[in-house]
């Protein structure tokens, strides 16, 4: 049977499509065909839940010349082994609406999007949530994401993993409050390696499967030529007074902090400052003059409002990796977050996400940091 939506096009397939039985405890689980997403289906039929596998068609850019193996080839052969139910979503158009095409249009502006996070925020906890609970009338949903959603006298949170160095809660800051309730990630207390080990004693059939490390929609080939990036159009590259000192050879090869490539011989480290997509020119400096106090955020998903307030002091992330650094908010206005890190922050790249927690590793709130250079 097909089910479809037909705003976004996006399509079910299975060969039979029936109600729930009531006393049960349904939840869906979305499935790669990784190992992280596979444990986590394990591990929730092991708690006692009635596990429904989703694998999401997603397509790959038109001009990838990189194949990947077919969608959910192995989370079939996963949910086989588990004795659970599987099913493939046909999200190809959307997703190309969603996801890549602002991702392209986004470093035509000279920005460094994050695909990874509005796959999260606006596809899968939003268009495919509704969707396939539309469908199927389950409520609870389940990811291998490394975080963890914690039950409170408040509500429900969002917070970072046990495994700090694999902590992803950087990438679902922008899941909408009212679904924490309904989120498991099994996975969040649990390392790595403790997933892998239970993978291979459950002679799990993708044991042994490598990480992806790439962009899916590349198939995890470079995204520029993937996505028919401009990235062979020469401009200028200044220095931060706005003197000439060299060029480069397309915008779309380069990002903010970015120091490889530049084919600048400035007798020092220089960095990528600044991409001016509509002047076509790229400004290095060295990395103080690269680095900012202040960074502002717009697009803002809150999830805990009582803390976000004018003098709030928070901790702050402008990128997944490393520790959150001291910072306190400056400004709120609408959609939009300023704060003041305590230690001056490496290259606070516009398009990426500035990421807010408390004291206890809880996801306050998160956006897209904006540019603040003049």
């Amino acid at each position: 049977m097909t089910r479809k939506n037909s705003q976004l096009n996006i399509r079910l397939h299975s060969p039979t499509l029936e109600p729930w039985v009531d006393g049960k405890r349904p939840i869906i689980v979305l499935m790669s065909g990784g190992v992280d997403s596979s444990v986590t289906a394990l591990l929730l039929k092991r708690a006692g839940w009635d596990v429904l596998g989703i694998t999401m068609k997603i397509p790959v850019a038109e001009k990838c010349d990189v194949q990947r193996s077919c969608c959910g080839v192995e989370a079939a052969y996963v949910c086989k082994d588990l004795e659970i139910a599987h099913y493939y979503l046909d999200v190809q158009d959307a997703f190309h609406e969603l996801v890549i095409e602002p991702f392209r249009q986004a470093y035509s502006r000279g920005e460094t999007p994050s695909p990874c996070i509005d796959c999260n925020t606006v596809f899968k906890f939003g268009l495919v949530w509704d969707f396939l609970e539309q469908v199927f009338g389950i409520k609870h949903l389940a990811t291998g994401h490394y975080a963890r959603i914690l039950q409170t006298e408040t509500g429900a949170r969002l917070a970072r993993g046990k495994d700090t160095k694999k902590d992803q809660s950087y990438f679902l800051y922008g899941i909408p409050a009212h679904r924490l309730q309904n989120f498991l990630l099994p996975l969040g207390d649990l390392t790595k390696p403790e997933v892998r080990a239970l993978a291979k004693e459950t002679h799990l059939p993708v044991a042994r499967r490598p990480e992806s490390m790439e962009l899916c929609f590349a198939g995890e080939g470079d995204y520029r030529n993937a996505l028919g990036l401009d990235s062979s159009q020469e401009g200028q590259v200044l220095d931060m007074a706005g003197n000439v000192i060299g060029s480069h050879n397309g915008i779309a090869n380069y990002t903010v902090g970015q120091r490889k490539g530049l084919g600048i011989a400035a007798g020092k480290p220089i960095y990528v400052a600044k991409i001016d997509a509509e002047n076509n020119t790229i400004t290095v400096g060295e990395w103080d003059e690269v680095s900012e106090h202040d960074v502002n955020a717009c697009e803002t998903n809150v999830l805990i409002p009582d803390e976000l307030q004018l003098n709030s002091r928070l901790l702050g992330k402008i990128r997944s990796q490393g520790e959150p650094s001291d910072c306190i908010v400056t400004g709120l206005n609408e959609d939009k977050i300023g704060v003041k890190f305590t230690k001056s922050q490496f290259a606070p790249t516009p398009g990426q996400r500035l990421v807010l927690y408390n004291k206890d590793g809880h996801v306050v709130a998160g956006g897209k940091i904006t540019s603040t250079r003049s």
